[in-house]
């Protein structure tokens, strides 16, 4: 590879925060950014379980820090930021990926309490964290916002009972879109992760359930289930100036379920 391809996806100097980062998803991606370069906040619900994580990255060379933050918590949320801004004074990256499906069932049958869980931290803890993201990474002149959603944003699926779930990502692929728009004027891109069907525990009720793989999978046209790791080169692409010209995007990550 030659040194200006290598350029384009260095993220040294860089500094990215990560929410759902524990596990699954968000830590393969922190590892990734880290690799690359980017300094790395790792977020989630519990300290010790983002210390873990840090340590490894820091283990293997990385630059990487530990904070705690309920994504569904809007205190927490500013606290964090706030926090952020305090000691760094400045944000390039985030990724919004912390996730929650509490309910799975039919959609008319979806409880309040289910559905107020779902929302707060799969759509409004989104919301706020790119707000309050974007008014950071826009004094030091721009930044990337990488949103997760999901394929079942696009078109609800994991068989009859991932309604409410599917109804939160459709959200987030509006809102990026929206904050796309008008964070650019900022210097801010907005983007979204769409991956499809991928070996998680968060996927586990999926996974192990014969009637849904046995609907899903003949659909994805590579014929199996992604492993985390799978998504990290599309994150590191967002975050980084090889994507410099790419904003309001849905990169779907699904091996071929959505073609079908």
């Amino acid at each position: 590879m030659s040194p200006l391809q290598d350029d384009l996806f260095d993220l040294s100097g860089k500094l990215a925060l990560v929410n759902g980062a524990s596990r699954g998803i968000g830590e393969s991606c922190a590892r990734a950014l880290a690799a690359y370069g980017a300094r790395v906040i790792v977020s989630s619900r519990k300290q010790d379980a983002c210390e873990a994580v840090a340590a490894s990255i820091r283990d293997a060379g990385g630059q990487c820090e530990a904070r705690a933050c309920h994504s569904g918590d809007l205190q927490q949320v500013e606290a964090l930021f706030a926090g952020i801004e305090r000691d760094h004074g400045r944000l390039d990256v985030l990724m919004n990926n912390a996730a929650t499906s509490p309910y799975y069932g039919p959609v008319c049958d979806t409880d309040l309490a289910s559905f107020d869980k779902v929302m707060d931290v799969n759509f409004k803890g989104y919301f706020f964290a790119s707000a309050r993201g974007a008014r950071l990474m826009a004094k030091i002149g721009g930044g990337s916002i990488i949103n997760t959603a999901s394929v079942f944003g696009l078109q609800p699926g994991g068989g009859d009972g991932a309604a409410i779930y599917s109804i939160s990502k459709g959200a987030v692929i509006t809102m990026t879109k929206a904050f796309a728009s008008e964070c650019a004027a900022m210097g801010v891109r907005v983007n979204a992760l769409l991956p499809g069907l991928t070996r998680t525990r968060f996927a586990s009720a999926l996974l192990e359930s014969d009637a849904t793989m046995g609907t899903m999978l003949p659909r994805i046209a590579l014929k199996r289930v992604a492993q985390p790791d799978e998504m990290a080169g599309a994150v590191v692409f967002l975050a980084s100036k090889a994507s410099s010209y790419v904003t309001g995007s849905l990169l779907v990550v699904d091996g071929g379920y959505s073609i079908n």
